[in-house]
């Protein structure tokens, strides 16, 4: 299934390497035909602007976006944990699903890095593929919703892979997630304030309680 990491590649830092992957990325999408027209045309728009801008300044958007937008975080299971201690049990258990599958990863990344569990999910049928994402959707229907406030072209990225679950997104999860958003602050003051006492840190349990009984349906 490389619609999953189609779309999981495109949220990685932009290099060279990946712009000149992009029609590559695009035709993948087109192929397998799992996103409907309306998606496939809203992504063109962000491969229009990466085929277009200037490498550098697509690199410092990124930076700015991802890494030091804390309510941007690619990591999912920042957005529900925080820095609360269930967070280390929740990664323990994700890990764990991608060892059962044969699934390794040789980055310095944690496995809840979305590009990341993307590229998993595209080892998946696509039907398990789907209950699993399931479990993520309102994070990353929650990652759509301020993406799109501020207006990035990424947006349609969180879209799409939203599209794709098998179930509606959790709008009660999803509202606590949005008010669990953090500031708006993307100040390196603001960041420095933030990450002063400590590391990156994840939550979402409810998605990996899931992801273990998807897994026994495998």
């Amino acid at each position: 299934m490389k619609t999953y990491r189609a779309l999981g590649a495109l949220l990685t830092y932009p290099t060279a390497e990946l712009i000149a992957a992009l029609p590559e990325i695009g035709a993948a999408l087109t192929d397998e035909r799992l996103l409907d027209p309306a998606h496939l045309a809203a992504i063109d728009g962000l491969l229009a602007h990466l085929s277009s801008s200037d490498l550098m300044d697509m690199q410092d958007d990124y930076v700015w976006l991802f890494d030091r937008t804390r309510s941007l975080s690619l990591h999912l299971y920042e957005h529900l944990y925080g820095e609360a201690r269930e967070r280390g049990q929740a990664m323990v258990r994700l890990q764990t699903l991608y060892k059962f599958h044969g699934f390794s990863h040789t980055s310095a990344e944690l496995p809840d890095y979305l590009p990341l569990f993307a590229e998993f999910l595209s080892l998946m049928p696509d039907r398990t593929a789907r209950t699993i994402l399931s479990d993520a959707a309102p994070t990353i229907e929650a990652l759509r919703q301020r993406a799109a406030k501020r207006e990035t072209p990424y947006a349609p990225v969180f879209a799409a892979l939203v599209s794709l679950a098998s179930k509606q997104v959790d709008r009660t999860l999803l509202a606590e997630i949005m008010r669990g958003g953090g500031s708006e602050d993307d100040s390196l003051e603001a960041l420095d304030r933030a990450w002063e006492d400590a590391p990156v840190t994840f939550g979402e349990a409810a998605a990996c309680d899931s992801l273990a009984n998807a897994q026994q349906r495998v």
